[in-house]
């Protein structure tokens, strides 16, 4: 089998699972325990709040560690609307973020009373930093919008939307699980306010995750889980020292930028063979990060080949892959539903060659004939 669904998860670097086995079998106390090994625990979780903190130009008191970044996701926009009701109840956010960004805001839609303004992108993905600024009001309380789309790699403008927010005095959360470690990040360049990272995206372990929130100890944020005072009284349960330390060994590891040139090669090589094999490429041709690619098939049977291929790919985000209905981020830039379901994401990891590719190249080949 070749794996190539990164996008959605990925394996463990040998220096992540060193420290991970590690820390299960050595860093078992509770790290709120007032003991010298619970202390020791609390030490090096510490450390891991730095690392993070450095990597992204912050604070490591602005960093809360969460479950992953569905759950940062959820404390960033619930967590601060609901605290600060009084600024406004009006949302802005594309109608091509992660399932968990929408499901949030139709939340505090029906629930809640707030109205939201969902932002579509253009052809190509990309969200027009335009729309989002022509869209703020004087009762814009925040605005959501990702680094990178999960299902076709585009980047949108977040320093031009950034500097928007700042402006404005609006907050402004952005979901980096896809860009973090792929794009350099420096949260005060880009006027974000809160920043929600994932660790099994960057080959760390499932379960473990992060968010940043700017001068935390002034902004007011309801916590998503309470509990017992844990993370700055935002996020209760006791910290798991080994998912956080497999984490930081994630963050430290300069695998993910060390092979980036050579996953770009992989990526514009692969989209002239397919180009070249009769196909088409739903990803942006600039302003993509070169880890994912989107593309279209003619007389493709996407779900089918999904479902028994040897080669492990999706159709769209691994979250709604299971659905029958066709991918809602294809359908907003403009594929109709026979497009859709000839399309597939494709995303690559720090081990391909183009062996791998070159294999899958000549099965998408023998599927055309078998169709003609």
């Amino acid at each position: 089998m070749i794996y190539l669904d990164f996008a959605a998860s990925s394996p463990l670097l040998p220096s992540v699972r060193t420290e991970l086995f590690r820390a299960f079998e050595e860093e078992y106390s509770n790290p709120s325990s007032a003991h010298k090994l619970g202390r020791t625990s609390a030490e090096k979780i510490e450390n891991v709040r730095k690392i993070l903190a450095d990597s992204i130009g912050a604070y490591k008191s602005e960093i809360v560690f969460t479950s992953g970044a569905s759950e940062a996701n959820n404390l960033a926009i619930k967590g601060y609307v609901l605290a600060n009701q009084q600024k406004g109840k009006h949302i802005i956010t594309s109608s091509i973020e992660h399932k968990c960004i929408l499901a949030i805001c139709h939340f505090l839609e029906k629930e809640h009373g707030y109205e939201i303004t969902y932002i579509s992108p253009q052809k190509n993905g990309i969200i027009d930093s335009q729309d989002v600024i022509q869209a703020m009001r004087d009762d814009t309380v925040l605005v959501s919008i990702m680094h990178v789309n999960n299902e076709l790699g585009s980047i949108q403008p977040i320093e031009v939307i950034g500097k928007a927010c700042f402006e404005r005095n609006i907050k402004f959360h952005v979901d980096a699980a896809q860009s973090y470690k792929k794009i350099a990040i420096d949260v005060d360049e880009l006027n974000i306010d809160m920043l929600s990272i994932s660790a099994h995206k960057i080959y760390g372990p499932k379960g473990i995750g992060a968010l940043y929130i700017r001068d935390l100890r002034e902004t007011r944020i309801q916590p998503v889980i309470h509990g017992a005072g844990q993370e700055y009284g935002l996020r209760g349960g006791t910290l798991p020292t080994p998912l956080i330390l497999g984490f930081g060994a994630a963050v430290e590891d300069p695998t993910i930028e060390n092979t980036y040139t050579e996953v770009n090669n992989l990526n514009c090589l692969f989209r002239t063979k397919i180009i070249e094999i009769g196909g088409a490429i739903n990803s942006p041709d600039i302003k993509c990060i070169p880890h994912i690619v989107n593309i279209r098939l003619p007389k493709f049977d996407a779900a089918h080949f999904v479902g028994t291929s040897d080669f492990l790919c999706s159709q769209g985000s691994a979250c709604s892959s299971m659905n029958i209905e066709i991918s809602y981020v294809l359908a907003e830039i403009g594929l109709n539903f026979s497009e859709a379901n000839q399309s597939l994401r494709l995303s690559f990891g720090v081990d391909h060659d183009f062996k791998n590719l070159l294999s899958l190249l000549k099965k998408f080949i023998e599927l055309k004939q078998y169709h003609s």
